[in-house]
């Protein structure tokens, strides 16, 4: 009779169950750790194991529109304008072709002021300058138009596109300064104009020890926003301030402090 011996497993049974944690060589994913699955939040799916709840969608404040044709572009491409765009030695210049004192004012500028959210060119430099003309030398008739410009100005204030801000903000400030008691007209407006100046007043671009160049070239919208208020603070008369302060909490005075 012959005897064998025992027979002896490799490993006992502790480790034997250690060992069958370990993923097998012959699984997909290996030895490493699976990707975590996207799911929304508040479901009975974020409690499951391996999964990584879905972030809140971006409000996307500061967001720019996109660009959309405006009647100004429509009533350029068809002729309807009495101007053209002159060549000269010092650069180019509008070059009106009826005086601009017999322009009917109620139609051309509110037009005019609707061009400010173009944002390509011959459009940007024919508006501002044809504002320019317009209020420089007509601006006894501004005064009457004030409230048809109103929306056209806060439309182009709503696009966020920082040209056209910056674009709207040096026409409004031509605005203003030009024309007489146009800035003590434009103070019931302001819950229209200044909620956008509001949410780009402190938005500028911090370089470090860099320079920006965007300031000497007047295309800096925090300093432009700065300089619109105060401007529209100087000639708005008594009310101005306390209805800035109002929209804009933190404007200080240019003219008390």
């Amino acid at each position: 009779m012959v005897l064998l011996p025992p027979c002896v497993p490799d490993t006992c049974g502790k480790d034997f169950r250690n060992s069958l944690h370990k993923p097998s060589p012959n699984y997909p994913y290996g030895s490493t750790k699976r990707k975590p699955r996207v799911v929304p939040a508040f479901t009975i799916q974020a409690m499951q194991k391996n999964t990584k709840v879905k972030p809140p969608p971006k409000c996307g404040l500061y967001d720019p529109l996109p660009v959309r044709p405006t009647t100004f572009r429509g009533c350029y491409k068809r002729g309807e304008f009495p101007l053209s765009i002159e060549f000269v030695a010092s650069g180019k210049k509008l070059s009106w072709k009826v005086p601009i004192e017999k322009l009917d004012y109620h139609h051309y500028l509110p037009i005019f002021f609707e061009g400010l959210a173009e944002a390509g060119y011959p459009f940007t430099f024919i508006v501002e300058q044809g504002i320019h003309d317009l209020v420089t030398k007509g601006s006894h008739k501004v005064l009457p138009v004030v409230p048809q410009i109103i929306i056209p100005i806060k439309n182009a204030l709503a696009t966020k596109r920082p040209t056209v801000l910056c674009h709207a903000l040096r026409c409004l400030q031509m605005l203003v300064t030009y024309c007489d008691h146009v800035g003590e007209a434009l103070v019931p407006y302001y819950r229209q104009i200044l909620p956008i100046l509001s949410l780009f007043k402190d938005k500028n671009n911090n370089m470090g020890a860099g320079i920006d160049s965007s300031t000497s070239r007047g295309e800096n919208v925090g300093d432009l926003i700065e300089e619109t208020l105060q401007c529209l603070e100087r000639y708005g008369g008594p009310d101005a301030f306390i209805n800035i302060k109002y929209m804009i909490p933190t404007y200080e005075s240019c003219m008390q402090n």
